[in-house]
């Protein structure tokens, strides 16, 4: 009975860590997707202010209208 209960405990701890592992990878990936959409975001944003002359006031409009479309 006692190596039944640690093969089963065995197999618990190492299922929780192949568990967090996954959920770590899983953080990793969305913060670095959602870094690089930001940041691309930044970069349209900015373009388009050089390009179109567009001063800050921008902003605030665009991210009412994105809020209203997006959330």
């Amino acid at each position: 009975m006692s190596n039944e209960l640690n093969i089963y405990s065995d197999l618990l701890v190492g299922i929780k860590n192949r568990v967090r592992q996954g959920q770590i990878k899983a953080y990793v990936a969305v913060n670095a997707e959602l870094l690089a959409t930001y940041w691309h975001i930044g970069k349209m944003i900015h373009e388009r202010q050089q390009q179109e002359g567009w001063g800050n006031s921008i902003i605030p409009k665009l991210a009412i209208d994105l809020k209203n479309e997006l959330a």
